[in-house]
């Protein structure tokens, strides 16, 4: 019988070795953490088949088709002006042609150079166009995977990958753009679960429940909210602002030069009705065109758990998905303007640790009504329940001074110049700066009503602003440092800002003109151990008593009055006469420290030339001239 040879990981003499790849383990397929592998087979029979070499993974052939029609919009300029000047002759249109081949080629080889894997515990990215460079993404590292689909890669069954880490700020660590639907899939739910959570445990919330658990799907009539929020609002302007700016840039190269453009201007200049005209359209289509924007980035927005990590799914055109590791979620901000306020609306952001692009990507809900933001953020991350803390009166004045003092200082000019000159002009200018500083009234008291901090014992929340009041809500363990500042104004009038660090989100939110007794007791009641040895040092001891059973290890003192000295073989405490409660300490005979032995009554002691100290006890002599001793007690 053939000796098997022993156990282990070593393949038996003349077994050719497995093939190893970076990141595989050593360990034989089938052995447990801890336990010996399989018996590797002995001489004569068939070793195990080797491990497969796994080539690295491209991106789908099907971008190719994507890739030269978005180096179109940089090609135009080049190629038209190569039509121009070639007379649009059948050599131009080659030399075009050309362009664009090259074009495809290009796209082609930077296809082909591009490669990814995940290897082990790290995803690797390798580009080897012209220089080779390689991306390493530790696993653990990974703070959140956000899958979009543009319309031209929902066409193709695509999408673009993005794996943010928190470590480049605003910008994603790396992109896998062209990926099919299912590998990135497939990539999403291997990158998260295998992304480690370790910064504190998840709420019971979000412990709970499936695997994958819907929290809201916003309905579409919600998009009516969308004007109010005034994100979008802007959008005729910003069109027609560019359609400006692209008759100017490629004027001359479209057939409409500048001049022409340039003229236009002037000629609706002077017709000022058709530019109010103009101006009044743009203003009535702020509303539509905002909206249509609105649906088209939050469109079907989806919120749901999968995983432990929250899921936001929204857009019309480029379809997007957004995952946060509930984990890393400090906490929330709540953002409504005042239109927003007057319809009972909110938007909702997560505070997360490590995210970039927090504006963009922490989004958990769109414009939705007031209660169901709080039920959903409740569900999500956690509630809020303690009430908010006013400020003092003295934030209320200075909201009302910075609201009306400018616009009654502009009204007391304008008020001059117009008395001085007579010019409509300023007549004009001070109805209006009147007319903003009553405004100014409201204004102030709102923002005053806006103020507020507060602390329910888990989770810590300020508030601020009116025209775009925020309340920001964070975890207790999310703080990191408090900080005090005072201006010059908030001094003279008892106030400061108080700002607590947070490790996310924006890194510091600020509960404005506290009152300095409240600067100093929120810090201590929401984080009592950083605060306490400052606010309540610790008492001094009181001195040491010794204790008379033991004997003094320091000199001897000089012996009390009353007290006798004598000789004896032992220390010897006795009360003396008339005192029951002092001792006599008696050292023994020859101690080099024993004090001289009492006089003979009626007799007198001199005290040694050159001494400083008391005359004895019981002697009526005063203390000799130059003496530092006092008298007596008695």
């Amino acid at each position: 019988m053939t000796d098997p040879g022993p156990r282990g990981d070593s393949p038996a003499e003349g077994a050719p070795p497995p093939a190893f790849r970076p990141g595989q383990a050593s360990r034989p397929a089938g052995a447990a953490d801890g336990q010996p592998g399989p018996r590797p087979p002995g001489p004569g029979q068939a070793g195990p088949p080797p491990f497969p070499l796994r080539a690295p993974l491209r991106l789908s052939p099907k971008v190719l088709f994507i890739d030269p029609v978005r180096m179109l919009p940089s090609l135009l300029l080049p190629l038209l002006g190569v039509l121009f000047v070639g007379g649009f002759s059948a050599r131009s249109y080659g030399w075009a042609l050309l362009g664009i081949v090259g074009t495809v080629v290009f796209a082609i080889i930077r296809w082909a150079t591009f490669t990814y894997e995940i290897a082990g515990d790290r995803l690797e990215t390798k580009r080897s166009l012209i220089s080779r460079s390689m991306r390493t993404i530790p696993l653990e590292r990974i703070r959140g995977v956000d899958v979009s689909t543009p319309p031209m890669h929902r066409l193709l069954r695509l999408a673009v990958l993005k794996i943010d880490t928190g470590a480049s700020g605003g910008d994603e660590e790396a992109e896998l753009d062209g990926v099919t639907l299912e590998e990135a899939e497939r990539l999403k739910a291997l990158l998260l679960r295998r992304a480690p959570r370790q910064e504190g445990p998840v709420p019971e919330a979000a412990a709970a429940g499936p695997a994958e658990r819907p929290i809201i799907k916003v309905p579409r009539r919600w998009l009516l909210y969308g004007p109010l929020s005034g994100a979008y609002l802007l959008t005729p302007f910003a069109l027609v602002g560019g359609a400006v700016g692209l008759a100017f840039q490629w004027g001359n190269e479209l057939g409409f030069g500048q001049d022409a453009a340039w003229n236009l201007g002037q000629w609706l200049w002077e017709r000022p009705y058709l530019l109010l005209v103009t101006a009044v359209l743009l203003v009535l289509a702020m509303p539509v065109l905002g909206a249509l924007m609105y649906a088209v980035f939050t469109w079907d927005f989806e919120l749901k758990r999968r995983d432990g990590y929250l899921v936001a799914e929204r857009g019309l055109i480029n379809r997007r998905s957004v995952s946060l590791e509930s984990a890393r979620v400090r906490g929330y901000e709540i953002v409504d303007g005042l239109a927003e306020r007057w319809a009972g609306v909110v938007r909702v952001w997560a505070i997360v640790t490590g995210l970039g692009d927090s504006q963009t990507r922490g989004q958990l809900l769109p414009d939705v009504p007031r209660a169901v933001a709080h039920q959903v953020t409740e569900d999500a991350i956690g509630p809020y329940t303690a009430a908010l803390r006013p400020h003092p009166p003295v934030a209320r004045n200075r909201r009302l001074f910075r609201a009306i003092f400018p616009w009654a200082l502009i009204a007391l000019v304008s008020g001059v110049a117009a008395w001085g000159t007579g010019t409509m002009v300023w007549w004009v200018l001070l109805v209006l700066s009147l007319l903003l500083a009553g405004v100014g009234i409201p204004l102030g008291l709102d923002r005053y009503a806006s103020l507020g901090h507060g602390y329910d014992g888990v989770r810590v929340a300020v508030r601020s602003g009116s025209l775009r009041r925020s309340q920001a809500v964070v975890e207790r363990r999310a703080v990191v440092g408090w900080r005090l500042r005072q201006t010059w104004f908030q001094r003279r009038g008892g106030v400061l800002t108080l700002i607590a660090g947070v490790g996310a989100g924006k890194g510091g939110y600020e509960a404005i003109d506290v009152s300095e007794a409240q600067g100093a007791d929120f810090p201590a009641e929401v984080t009592p151990e950083w605060l306490a040895p400052f606010r309540n040092p610790a008492p001094p001891e009181p001195p040491s008593t010794p204790n008379p059973q033991t004997p003094p290890t320091g000199p001897p003192e000089a012996p009390s009055a009353g007290s006798t000295v004598t000789p004896s073989s032992g220390p010897l405490v006795t009360p003396s006469a008339g005192s029951p409660e002092a001792p006599r300490v008696t050292p023994s005979a020859g101690s080099p420290e024993a004090p001289r032995a009492t006089p003979p009554a009626g007799s007198r002691e001199v005290p040694p030339t050159g001494s400083r100290g008391a005359p004895p006890a019981g002697s009526s002599d005063p203390p000799p001239s130059g003496s530092a001793g006092a008298p007596s007690a008695e």
